[in-house]
């Protein structure tokens, strides 16, 4: 499990932050998948410092309900008055049964300790017709991020954390819900340097590095300190981000 209330928390804000318009990229793949009519009830399960939380607000015109186990996320959460932040997890979110129109899970499957029971929350919480926009990695799928050429064992640890398209959209199923064939793919990600990308990475706001040791933590920032004085405006590719669709039946 990750400590999110000890390091992390105090990195995650700045290290995960998002540009404006890629923040407006993600509400348009929410409008695009949440049920038409507003204002909408919005759970954003996994909340953390609640980076998407007011704009979810704002896009659809209803109470937003952050949920986050992680009492240090929660401290430092955004504000907003439709807002309310709830401590709490996948397996058993303080909401009741049809409360919610659209959940927004990014980047959270991967850390629920039981992430059937997770989707069986998720769609008790769900009113019929209700729908969930899953961003997430798939193990079978995985994206080759510029900084995993640094560090030999991320891209498989990430993998192993990562559960493949297909397990998810058993498990979906079987928690009663209902998932699109294939995940979108979406370019939501701001274009950066060698330098930028050197600058947000050394923080290490992703849980990635929480299960690689420290050897080949000090020996990867080194050699990309390195690339990142010796190249620094080089563009890098932007990576597009996995989304799949699931919903919860009308009936």
């Amino acid at each position: 499990m990750v400590d999110y209330d000890g390091r992390l928390h105090q990195v995650y804000a700045t290290g995960q932050a998002l540009a404006a318009d890629s923040l407006s990229i993600w509400m348009d793949v929410a409008a695009g998948i949440a049920p038409a009519e507003r204002p909408l009830t919005v759970l954003d399960l996994g909340s953390g410092t609640g980076r998407f939380t007011p704009a979810l607000a704002e896009t659809f015109g209803g109470p937003v309900y952050g949920v986050e186990p992680s009492a240090g996320m929660r401290a430092q959460a955004a504000e907003h008055p439709r807002v309310t932040y709830l401590e709490g997890a996948a397996e058993a979110i303080p909401l009741p049964d049809e409360s919610c129109d659209l959940a927004w899970l990014f980047l959270t499957i991967h850390h629920w300790t039981d992430p059937l029971q997770g989707l069986r929350e998720v769609r008790r919480v769900l009113r019929p017709g209700g729908s969930v926009v899953l961003r997430t990695q798939f193990g079978d799928r995985m994206p080759e991020l510029h900084w995993y050429k640094y560090f030999p064992n991320a891209r498989r640890v990430d993998a192993a954390m990562y559960p493949p398209l297909a397990e998810v959209r058993s498990l979906a199923a079987r928690a009663g819900l209902v998932a699109e064939e294939e995940p979108q793919w979406i370019d939501a990600y701001e274009a950066r340097t060698v330098q930028g990308m050197y600058e947000r990475v050394k923080l290490r706001a992703f849980s990635t590095f929480e299960h690689l040791d420290e050897d080949e933590l000090d020996r990867g920032f080194a050699e990309f300190e390195r690339d990142a004085a010796t190249d620094p405006e080089r563009q890098l590719p932007v990576v597009p981000a996995g989304v799949l669709t699931l919903r919860r039946p009308s009936s």
